[in-house]
């Protein structure tokens, strides 16, 4: 993979990272959780009370971890499937558009975690110093290789 790619891979990471760690402290700080669960409730998400501060703790847990590139696979598995959720449950009887609660901002998040569960997260990140199944990290293969 260029250069290029592994700088593409760290800069959607951080973009994603702090969208979906904004709207985690949202949930908590600015709307509330007592809200959100009124939301979820008048979504008919199940346990709309236990899900509430669930979400809000994957979406702040997963931008960090997708901020420093740590398990991005399965963070970024984990995180797609609640943009499907939020997508399924409130945004796509709404149309597209954002600006009319439709699903283009989880549509755009839930693409770009479905694609980092893809690729990875890239030479600049804690997940090319971990080794991987029965090998050593990545980036000791590439020092070594240099």
């Amino acid at each position: 993979m260029t250069t290029y790619a592994h700088v593409a891979q760290l800069i959607s990471r951080i973009v994603l990272g702090v969208i979906l760690i904004a709207h985690g402290w949202d949930k908590f700080q600015i709307t509330g959780l007592e809200g959100v669960t009124g939301f979820f409730d008048s979504l008919g998400i199940p346990a709309a009370a236990a899900a509430a501060p669930a979400v809000a703790i994957v979406e702040i847990i997963g931008g960090i971890l997708l901020i420093i590139g740590a398990f991005t696979r399965v963070t970024g598995i984990v995180l797609t499937l609640l943009m499907l959720g939020a997508a399924v449950f409130a945004h796509l009887a709404q149309g597209i558009f954002v600006t009319n609660g439709g699903w283009e901002l989880v549509g755009a998040i839930g693409a770009g975690t479905l694609l980092l569960a893809g690729l990875g997260a890239g030479r600049y990140s804690v997940d090319a110093y971990l080794p991987q199944r029965g090998q050593e990290a990545p980036a000791e293969r590439e020092l070594q290789n240099a």
